[in-house]
């Protein structure tokens, strides 16, 4: 029972194995298209140098998710750096082995600082005592900084002031203070390191990420000050903005709390944007416990402030929760902080649009809504895109389907070519028998056998077999026994165990590369018109001929000494008894040998129908694991396209089915029907089988990659490429056949449903709602076009345009902002759990803060 259970668990991880080499393939496809240039989409550039700051332990999925995406999409990306800022100590080692996470995040930086690096007793003692502690784990571009202090709530007491005393332990621990310092101070000079990434050093734009419901964002205004700070001696001017990620799909267990939480921090961020804020603390540390103040004068603390849900406007779960708003939270980024370099086309085709780019002065004043109530912005992101990923897996599978079908193909070959294929026609197994038998002269040599003196008289009445006896004795027997069949049964037996089969189809396969495992075990499984049923015949008609034979022989060995034909010899008894001799050997011996050839021809064959059997095993095991690798290239294929959007992943089976048909008979029509079995592409398709489908695989990745991927039909532009996949499945004369403005119009009302607002308000139409919505696109695509005129009459929001070398696919950004805290479903939501929280004893905020919050509305 053990063993099908170990195999069953070995082809279920090669499958799995399988899965993930094409998972990758797929996704190396999809960044080549984004990589391309001019020859697909380009990538953006940013002006100035961006920080991205993510503050707790909660948001920290955020931050492979966000470098991702700028990796992917941003030119100059290698300058963005990027800070988390947490208490969870095991959480960097365990970062050190995700994808997105450096390769050395594990490595503890010296516990001194380079400032730090004389050998002075005072500054050692310093170290020794924990003030210059480390506790960050970075590499070039992302740092992960741990606060010697706990957020954990694990004991009910202590959850009562959790918030509370993060942030006096904060403020208690020298150590956290001064590692918090250093690690900016490094951050600081490693982003002046990359100057010349930018085009312009004399701004940065710094994003703060944090969880609602996150207790580490209690010390929001330390971090975001120190950091402004710092930062401000390198830079003239340091731009904040806020994202607050909030959840309101994950309160199943801890939903009280991380509500009231939630509520506590937006009652403080309330006061954080007014415009009356001021801060003040003794931040800055310098190498020898020296603290200067930092001060924020009366100013909202950041620039902008966005809210961003696992939940839209309309109440409707975001796929992916909130970590899919890192998508938002890096368009806004380049939104605000692009590197202008528009071509004199683009700016033609921004000014016949009449679209407009984003001022972020101008949107911050259009959603200030009194003159002591900040407006928070929140915003939507959509993407239509041709589906690269499902186009390289459904390709890869159309090709492996073909050269699968190659394989498969019954050659138009008689019965006797296929016998011919094993050697196991006439002629073949003739001439192997023949190899076996000895020569003629060893039965003739029988004659020189020593006799007994025996008169012809005495045997002429006797049978040949007493005759034989009275003549030899034993003698004869034993050495035709000795000489004859022992040396042929160590021939049989010798080719026996030799695999003889198999090994004259691997050498006719040389001969003929069309016929591999497919057809042996198609012509070795016994059916009819195959070669083992041939075989399975001729083995009975030799048994038959066989049974003939040894009656014949026993009949012969029965007839009289007078009655054969021996030539008589008067008064010459002894040549009448060597005459007896020749035709005992003529008569038994000779017919003897035959009939020994006729045995082991006959056993030969039947050694041939079990080395068959074997071989149709062997066979079948590798077609089997063909077939499953063709199993798993459509299993995959189809998730992937059932992963994308149901309108824009429409019909990918289908039209690349054809285009890849097409492709393959345009390569074949210049290159030969042979081309893809060259050894510089997949070369002999059977040898690689047996050496395993991960191999397979990978030879045939290349060849897709290398042969179909990069052709022609596979580089349209998105509208084209999905208005042709739309009408792959309509028939001549069918009236619904999608036009281009329909497409368009069905293309434009899809990034707008897509792109709602990833937060709830109470009101939909809340009083000061002020809107602004930006298509990023190719300015050659017609689509752009299309969008940027659409609505023109009856538009109440401000459309921008932002032009990208983008051919794969096009982008929507909703900006929309002027709401209050109060106006959130989460922020009414929560009330009940923060007041109920607060009647039960919990201090969710630093006592210093609580008494300046505005009162609950």
């Amino acid at each position: 029972m053990n063993v099908p259970m170990n195999m069953q668990q070995k082809e279920n991880g090669m499958q799995h194995a399988l899965k993930r080499e094409l998972y990758k393939y797929a996704s190396r496809y999809a960044v080549e298209q984004e990589r391309q240039g001019s020859q697909g989409d380009g990538r953006s550039s940013i002006h100035y140098p961006a920080l991205f700051l993510f503050v707790g332990d909660l948001v920290k999925p955020a931050v492979s998710a966000v470098h991702d995406i700028n990796q992917l999409k941003w030119d100059n990306e290698d300058g963005v750096v990027y800070v988390h800022i947490g208490t969870d100590d095991t959480s960097n080692e365990a970062d050190a082995s995700s994808p997105s996470s450096p390769s050395n995040a594990s490595n503890t930086l010296n516990p001194v600082d380079a400032v730090n690096a004389t050998n002075s007793s005072h500054n050692q003692e310093k170290a020794k005592s924990g003030y210059g502690a480390e506790s960050s784990y970075e590499n070039a571009q992302v740092t992960y900084h741990r606060l010697p202090i706990s957020t954990s709530h694990s004991q009910r007491s202590s959850s009562k002031t959790l918030r509370k005393d993060v942030h006096r332990r904060f403020h208690e621990s020298a150590a956290a203070l001064f590692g918090l310092n250093r690690m900016m101070r490094r951050v600081s000079n490693r982003i002046a390191e990359y100057g010349r990434l930018y085009s312009s050093f004399d701004r940065i734009y710094v994003t703060v990420i944090t969880r609602a419901d996150d207790p580490l964002n209690v010390l929001l205004p330390e971090i975001t000050k120190l950091a402004e700070t710092i930062l401000a001696q390198s830079f003239k001017s340091v731009q904040t903005d806020l994202h607050v990620l909030v959840s309101e799909m994950e309160q199943v267990d801890s939903f009280g709390y991380a509500s009231a939480a939630g509520l506590a921090f937006l009652r403080e961020l309330d006061y954080m944007q007014s415009l009356d804020y001021m801060f003040s603390g003794k931040l800055l540390v310098t190498e020898d416990g020296i603290s200067i103040p930092v001060t924020h004068p009366a100013a909202p603390l950041f620039d902008l402030v966005y809210v961003l849900s696992d939940k839209n406007e309309r109440g409707t779960g975001v796929p992916g929760g909130w970590i899919e708003n890192a998508e938002i939270i890096c368009r806004i980024c380049l939104l605000k902080n692009r590197k202008q370099e528009e071509t004199y086309e683009d700016r033609a085709a921004i000014a016949s649009t009449g679209a407009n780019t984003y001022n972020n002065t101008s949107f911050k004043n259009n959603i200030r809504t009194t003159s002591d109530q900040h407006g928070y912005a929140s915003a939507g992101f959509a993407e239509i895109r041709r589906p690269n990923k499902p186009i390289a897996l459904t390709v890869l599978y159309h090709l492996y389907r073909y050269l699968l079908g190659r394989m498969q193909q019954e050659p138009d070959w008689s019965i006797k070519d296929k016998m011919t294929f094993f050697g196991l026609d006439a002629s073949s197994v003739e001439r192997k028998v023949e190899g076996l038998l000895p020569s003629e002269d060893l039965v003739s040599g029988m004659s020189g056998i020593m006799t007994h003196n025996r008169s012809f008289a005495e045997l002429k009445p006797l049978s040949l077999r007493e005759a034989e006896r009275a003549l030899y004795g034993e003698g004869a027997e034993a050495y035709f026994r000795e000489n004859v069949v022992r040396p042929v049964q160590e021939r049989v037996r010798e080719r026996g165990s030799s695999g003889s089969l198999r090994r004259q189809a691997e050498q006719s396969h040389m001969e003929y590369p069309e016929i591999g495992y497919f057809q042996w075990a198609a012509w070795s499984d016994g059916e009819p018109g195959s070669v083992r049923e041939a075989l399975l015949a001729l083995i009975r008609d030799k048994s038959m001929q066989l049974e003939s034979a040894r009656a014949l022989m026993e009949q012969r060995q029965q007839e009289r000494v007078e009655d054969q034909p021996i030539k008589r010899a008067l008064f010459r008894d002894k040549q009448n008894v060597r005459n007896l001799i020749d035709c005992l050997l003529e008569r038994v011996y000779e017919p003897k040998v035959d009939l020994l050839r006729l045995e082991n021809e006959l056993h030969l064959l039947r050694i041939y129908d079990t080395e068959m059997e074997e071989l149709h095993r062997y066979s079948r095991q590798v077609t089997t694991s063909l077939e499953a690798l063709e199993r798993t290239l459509h299993e995959v294929a189809e998730e992937s396209i059932a992963a994308a959007d149901e309108y824009i992943g429409q019909n990918v089976m289908e039209y690349y089915g054809k285009v890849t048909e097409e492709l393959i008979t345009d390569l074949e029509a210049r290159r030969g029907r042979e081309v893809w079995f060259e050894d510089r592409y997949m070369g002999d398709m059977n040898e690689l089988a047996i050496k395993g489908s991960d191999r397979l695989l990978a030879r045939l990745m290349e060849v897709c990659r290398d042969l179909l991927l990069s052709a022609e039909p596979l580089r349209l532009s998105f509208e084209e490429e999905l208005l042709q996949r739309a009408n792959v499945t309509i028939t001549y004369r069918d009236r619904d056949v999608l036009t281009r403005d329909d497409l368009f119009r069905r293309l434009y009302r899809t990034l707008e449903d897509q792109a709602v607002v990833r937060i709830r308000v109470f009101d939909y139409t809340q009083e000061h709602r002020y809107e602004e919505k930006y298509f990023f696109g190719d300015h050659h695509s017609a689509f752009m076009d299309y969008a940027a005129h659409a609505e023109e009459t009856s538009r109440i929001y401000k459309l921008g345009v932002v032009y990208e070398e983008r051919s794969s696919g096009v982008e929507k950004l909703n900006l929309m902002g002027g709401f209050h805290l109060e106006d959130l479903m989460v922020y009414r939501n929560g009330k009940v759990y923060y007041d109920s929280y607060t009647e039960n004893g919990y201090e969710l905020h630093p006592a210093e803060l609580a008494e300046k919050l505005s009162p609950l509305r």
